[in-house]
Formats: structure tokens, sequence, C-alpha cells
């Protein structure tokens, strides 16, 4: 059975990556279906002898593991666009089964957020030193503009993305942000989660009313969830609702209450999250007037990406 679904595998029409132009550098972290590594990647470029990659493997090489697998795959193929993760293709020769997708030096946007917010520290020799590389108002705007416009692509593409939160989005060189998710998070940041009914992981603070009480998903949801990612940002990566349990903040968000206004964060970004969070889906901001306001406000604010040194 696993013979014949991997021959059908070979068939498939994305780029299929051979085993032995894999090297498997170090592990990036683990996932519920398997782990991530960073890889170096032979013959997968025109101009480049090899690449640095981040592989995906899958560990359960059931059934419907691998059909979850296929699945992914088709997706990611049709997904291109400047703020997506860039898949490059599957190595399905033997197992474990493989996807291959670029690697942002950076890591995920909640990680960097902490690590550029007024808290952060930098060790040298042990000693902790005060970060000068704090980001304002201008970088926190440059990232969000690019989180909306993979947003305007994927509605645009009919595709809800479900979990949309500043741990899925990836960092890259010059402070190039990109929507991506390992499916990673969900053991990195099991506190984010809440498990329903055995099983099922839900990130209920980023979560609006009609998905926590329906499980109704949509372009809408999204919209909720990238309020909380603006929240997010101008928190400098804390969780919503850091100081409630999951079932006071189930109650809090199917109450009508919502985040408060972070410090730092103009009034005019703030009136964003309000519009992402009306209680009726069809009454939120749409995505592609969130990245139209966004980017205006970013170009009346220059950005300084030298903050990444």
């Amino acid at each position: 059975n696993r013979i014949i679904f991997q021959k059908e595998l070979m068939k498939q029409d994305w780029t299929h990556i051979k085993r032995r132009d894999i090297i498997l550098k170090r592990e990036l972290g683990e996932g519920a279906f398997g782990k991530v590594f960073l890889a170096e990647c032979y013959n997968l470029s025109p101009t480049k002898d090899k690449m640095l990659v981040a592989v995906k493997t899958l560990k359960d090489p059931n059934l419907s593991a691998r059909k979850d697998f296929q699945r992914e795959a088709e997706l990611l193929t049709n997904l291109q666009h400047d703020h997506i993760v860039k898949f490059y293709g599957v190595c399905v020769d033997g197992d474990p089964l493989i996807m291959v997708f670029e690697y942002m030096k950076h890591g995920d946007l909640n990680k960097f957020l902490r690590a550029h917010g007024p808290d952060a520290m930098i060790l040298v020799d042990g000693q902790p030193l005060q970060s000068n590389g704090e980001l304002g108002l201008s970088q926190m705007l440059h990232i969000a503009t690019q989180i909306a416009s993979g947003m305007v692509y994927l509605a645009s593409q009919h595709f809800v993305h479900r979990d949309l939160a500043t741990r899925n989005c990836l960092v890259g060189n010059g402070l190039l942000v990109k929507i991506g998710d390992f499916g990673m998070s969900r053991d990195i940041y099991s506190s984010d989660y809440y498990r329903v009914g055995g099983h099922t992981m839900l990130p209920i603070r980023w979560m609006p009313p009609e998905s926590i009480m329906y499980r109704k998903f949509s372009t809408e949801s999204d919209v909720w969830s990238f309020g909380v990612i603006l929240w997010e940002i101008f928190t400098y990566g804390k969780q919503p609702w850091f100081q409630l349990g999951n079932n006071e903040v189930i109650e809090c968000i199917t109450q009508g209450r919502v985040l408060e206004r972070p410090r730092i964060c103009p009034k005019e970004v703030y009136d964003i999250m309000l519009g992402c969070w009306q209680r009726e889906p069809q009454q939120r901001l749409n995505i592609k007037d969130i990245q139209k306001v966004l980017f205006a406000m970013g170009k009346a604010t220059p950005v300084y990406l030298d903050i990444l040194g």
C-alpha cells in the first residue's frame, strides 16, 4: 500500500528533489508531523551550486499522514507570492518524505519581536547588555504591511489560513517578512493553543467568536487574526490576553471584549485593530483596505532597515 502511494507521489507534477541533493545541517525545531532541519540543497537554483533551505520531514508514514503531506504539497505548489514562504518541492524517493522550503535567516516573527523589544537583553560573556535594536514605528508598519500583502494574495486564492499569528510568519534579511506555517508552532508555542475534544489544538487567542463557538473559518476570520498580529507587533510579541487562562479567554472573546491598545500604538493603528475585531464577520475591514492604509501610513514614516546591522 505504501509503495503504491509512494509511486503515486512520484507521478505528481510538483518539483522532485533527489535525496542525495539534500544535506541536513542542524535541527531547527520539531512539529507534530516531524522535524524541521536547516539543510544545504544542491541543483536547486540554476545560478547557485547549493542553497540553504528549511526541510520539513514526515516522521509518521501512515497513510493518512501521507495523504495530508500530499494535500499540503499540492496547496503549496500553487501558492506563490513575495510574502508567502517559498516552497521548492518534495523528496519522495524513500522515507522520510520531505518538503523543501526557503530558509528565513531570522526565524519566526514572534521570537524576532521579543528579541527587538525594550526588555530584550543580549548576553556578552555571560553579562547582560541592553539591546539597542529596538523596533520603531516605521519598522512595525513595514512588518505589518508585508503580512497584509501576503494575506491579500491568500484571499485572492480563496485560501483560508486559520492560524495566522506572528509565530507563523518568518523574517529574512532586510526586515523581509513572509507568511509560512511549518506546523512547528503547535509544539514550540504549545501555550498558544487550547486542546479541544482530545486532540484538536486551537489558537483561541487569535480566533473570532464564530470560529470559537461554531468552528467557522473564513477570510473574515483571518482578518480578525490579523488584528491580533498587529497587537502582537505593537507589544513586541506579548501573548494576547497573557494575564488570562484559556477558559477566561474564550469567555472574554465570546462576550465581546477586545484587547486593549498597546502603550506605543498610534490611535490610527488601534482603529485598524478594532476594525478587524467587529463581532459580525461582514462588518470587519477588508484586508485590501487594511494593506492600503498601512502602506500609506508607512510611506509617511520612512523605514530604517539597518536594525539588523
